[in-house]
């Protein structure tokens, strides 16, 4: 289906920002097919479209979410008011063992249905189940960069079955919309070695690469202590970090490691949410935008967020960071906005394809409602979005030239089937 969305306004990368202007959007074979300025003269093209009149709302680039894992969603709300060596050794990593595959898949779609309803059409993942990540992914029309968490002290042994499970799924469920990486687990569940090993095999298969990285002061000091090195040291040694990785987290720097991370070319996903839960603590953030660090937004997982609205994460980043440095003008609503578009598809080698309304880029787009109280008056819409907004203003949303969802109703999930399906896990 070929689309002509004309009567609102469109959100557009101009000089280096993005502003909110009236204009035409032309989307056909899942991309962008031409933005028409208002007052412009219609673009010349071939084919039939369908108008569709979006007077009052706006639109923009889906969101993406560069750090998560969706089939904890069913974890939600299980392990609350906890540290972090709780929550993960004692409530998360035993009730983990009990996910059937199914449950895993359903989580998944449960997990697709609320980030569609906010607003996010691409999501970076790490997970457990094979199959069922992707499997569901595919069902809701979600774009998505998914990796098996791996573990172990040499890939080619104790790693092994979980490395050969990642490539049988590349394999297998690879398409337009499902990509994979490579994701070893964490410093503390990985040697230096095993990073070693995947850097090498990640490089060989031309595969994105993502890794938790200094979340906690005890990772970080646990590190010092057996290796002599802070974790960033040690993904730098082992080339991890070489042609740039996906990194969740980076709460606790040492001297020397934002420098590392900056050139190394890497991305920093904040998840100020998580954290802040957990007690660990904020990334320096401000530190990482100084010194030219690709910085990107990401939930986490619902067990230590508790939710997947983007919305909510660009407003608590925002906030987060100007009271800790007592500082009003850190991290503006266009540096927050950039964080879950531009900078998320530089980070996935997507820049002109995603988080952006061009030509020729892809059809992944969420129309705001702007006649909510909420968000009324439009003084400044970039403003609204990071600040205002919540999430249910989103009305539509398309992934790759399709409607996953129309005036708030999901077109691909049966979410009364997956509540339903939900309940059946044995807590």
């Amino acid at each position: 289906m070929n689309y002509k969305f004309t009567g609102g306004q469109l959100l557009l990368r101009r000089g280096g920002k993005f502003t909110a202007e009236p204009g035409t959007l032309y989307v056909a074979d899942g991309t962008i097919l031409a933005v028409q300025d208002s007052g412009a003269e219609a673009p010349d093209i071939e084919g039939e479209f369908e108008t569709r009149d979006i007077s009052g709302r706006l639109v923009m680039p889906g969101l993406i979410n560069m750090h998560t894992h969706a089939y904890m969603t069913i974890l939600r709300n299980y392990a609350d008011d906890v540290d972090f060596g709780e929550w993960l050794f004692q409530r998360i990593s035993p009730a983990e063992d009990r996910i059937r595959p199914g449950d895993a898949f359903t989580a998944n779609l449960l997990a697709f249905a609320e980030m569609i309803m906010s607003g996010t059409t691409t999501y970076v993942d790490m997970h457990m189940f094979k199959g069922q990540s992707s499997g569901a992914a595919d069902k809701a029309g979600m774009r998505a960069f998914i990796g098996r968490g791996l573990v172990g002290e040499d890939l080619y042994t104790d790693g092994l079955s979980r490395f050969q499970e990642a490539l049988e799924e590349q394999a297998e469920c690879g398409s337009s919309l499902i990509q994979f990486t490579l994701a070893p687990h964490a410093i503390y569940t990985c040697s230096p070695k095993f990073y070693e090993q995947v850097s090498a095999e990640a490089e060989k298969r031309g595969m994105l690469k993502q890794t938790h990285l200094s979340e906690s002061r005890t990772e970080v000091s646990d590190c010092l202590k057996k290796y002599g090195k802070t974790p960033v040291e040690i993904m730098r040694d082992s080339g991890f970090l070489s042609g740039g990785a996906i990194l969740a987290h980076c709460v606790h720097m040492e001297e020397g490691d934002i420098g590392i991370l900056r050139d190394s070319g890497s991305t920093v996903v904040t998840n100020p949410a998580s954290n802040a839960k957990l007690g660990n603590g904020f990334a320096p953030v401000a530190a990482f935008l100084k010194e030219g660090v690709n910085l990107c937004l990401g939930t986490d997982g619902t067990a230590s967020n508790n939710t997947l609205n983007m919305f909510r994460e660009m407003g608590l980043l925002s906030l987060i960071h100007k009271a800790v440095s007592e500082d009003p003008t850190a991290l503006s609503a266009q540096q927050v906005l950039e964080a879950v578009t531009v900078n998320a598809a530089k980070a996935l080698g997507m820049e002109d394809r995603l988080g952006i309304l061009k030509e020729g880029a892809e059809a992944d787009l969420i129309f705001i409602d702007l006649m909510r109280p909420n968000m009324f008056p439009d003084n400044d819409i970039v403003s609204s979005l990071v600040y205002s907004a919540n999430g249910s203003e989103v009305s539509d949303v398309m992934i790759g030239g399709r409607f996953v969802m129309e005036d708030r109703i999901l077109t691909t999930i049966d979410l009364e089937k997956v509540y339903d399906d939900s309940r059946s896990w044995e807590r």
